[in-house]
């Protein structure tokens, strides 16, 4: 009897994965997870060939690249498929191979996901990708009883997705509103709360109650029809890191969002490319408001998405208002840019892996973010960034 049901479910899974494939063949729109994962693979890899960035950015403040020490062996390296999708994975290890012939770099590059538990379990020795999550913090923790050591290695890109682009903030191009603060988008997108988090660190200091919640465009200065209309939230299911993101930067890491928040998914398309409607019913909706990953690139041309635009934001109440512009996310002036990082590990007491320190050291330089400059999708480091996280790698090897 239960080879039987065994059989049996076998067989209804088989008939599950052959429907999807035959929905993909034909023509039809598809939510079967492994057919997103196939046409977000094909969508990335003919984006990663593209150069998105021409601009020569000025690197002449970041410090030059000097080995201290000679190297050689493989560095094992996993996480972001973007580093491999596109060239700078190769590019780094091309210029770093003229200041250590005898390194090899050994990627395995499939996604983000494997960053940091690739550490933990000891088959790499560097893990990059978009910032460590609540969970993959604790699993390193329970572990090692220590965090990992986690560099900046690059700014998200200002119109290309999946390279960590910046969030805009997007109305209706009717709404009078002009620009928006991050206390603001806070009451719109969140509710009271008792705290947040800061990695795994809860922090109660952050809490806020329900008086602080922007629930309608007049609490925003609107007056005339605008007064009273509700605002409409618009944003992506929670389980995309995208929406962990969004709360680390505007929420205080506290996951409490607006009761009335509209979610949404991805699906693959009947033409078989990876879609969201949220664009199209946020341009639908006069009294609507989202935060989107490369507004510029999501709305499309003014032709196509007439109907929205981007506020800029303001880190404090008193300003300054900033554009969403690929020189303010560079700069990192505009709020809500985002960043990739390197994550390594070192055994307290004992030195750092050496190729590991001087791979990182070479990551930071001038001829490391030049390496950034010429992929042309993530953005590379100002001096100060550079030369910050310089420090603190530093800091982690003694």
């Amino acid at each position: 009897m239960i080879q039987q049901f065994a059989v049996a479910a076998t067989s209804v899974a088989l008939l599950a994965c052959a429907a999807s494939q035959a929905s993909a063949q034909q023509g039809k729109t598809s939510t079967e997870g492994l057919d997103m994962q196939a046409a977000r693979a094909k969508m990335m890899t003919e984006r990663g060939k593209k150069i998105a960035y021409t601009s020569k950015w000025d690197l002449s403040g970041l410090p030059q690249y000097e080995p201290k020490q000679k190297i050689n062996g493989s560095i094992r390296m996993w996480g972001s498929n973007y580093i491999t999708d596109g060239f700078l994975g190769g590019y780094w290890e091309t210029a770093f191979k003229k200041y250590h012939p005898d390194v090899k770099i050994d990627f395995h590059m499939k996604t983000t996901l494997a960053a940091v538990p690739s550490l933990i379990f000891g088959v790499s020795d560097i893990g990059i990708g978009r910032k460590i999550t609540f969970s993959e913090q604790e699993l390193f923790e329970r572990y090692t009883d220590r965090p990992p050591i986690e560099i900046e290695v690059a700014t998200g890109s200002y119109d290309v997705p999946g390279w960590q682009p910046g969030y805009g903030v997007v109305v209706h191009k009717d709404n009078p509103v002009q620009q928006v603060t991050m206390k603001q988008l806070d009451g719109i997108f969140g509710s009271e709360r008792s705290g947040g988090w800061e990695g795994t660190s809860w922090r109660p200091h952050v809490a806020r109650g329900p008086e602080e919640n922007v629930r309608t465009w007049g609490q925003l200065g609107l007056t005339g029809e605008w007064k009273d209309k509700p605002i409409n939230v618009y944003g992506l299911t929670l389980r995309y890191h995208q929406a962990t993101e969004i709360s680390d930067m505007v929420l205080k890491g506290s996951d409490k969002w607006n009761e009335h928040l509209k979610i949404y998914a991805n699906y693959v398309s009947a033409a078989g490319k990876l879609e969201r409607s949220m664009n199209g019913d946020l341009a639908n909706d006069r009294y609507g408001i989202g935060i989107i990953a490369a507004p510029t690139t999501s709305l499309g041309s003014s032709a196509s998405q007439p109907a929205l635009k981007v506020l800029p934001v303001a880190e404090t109440d008193g300003g300054p208002y900033v554009p969403y512009t690929l020189e303010t996310l560079h700069d990192r002036s505009y709020p809500l840019y985002d960043r990739i990082y390197a994550y390594t590990d070192r055994v307290p007491g004992k030195p750092m892996d050496p190729r590991v320190l001087e791979f990182l050291r070479f990551v930071l330089s001038q001829e490391g973010q030049t390496a950034v400059m010429r992929d042309g999708k993530y953005l590379p480091l100002t001096p100060e960034v550079a030369k910050a996280q310089l420090k603190k790698l530093e800091d982690a090897a003694r």
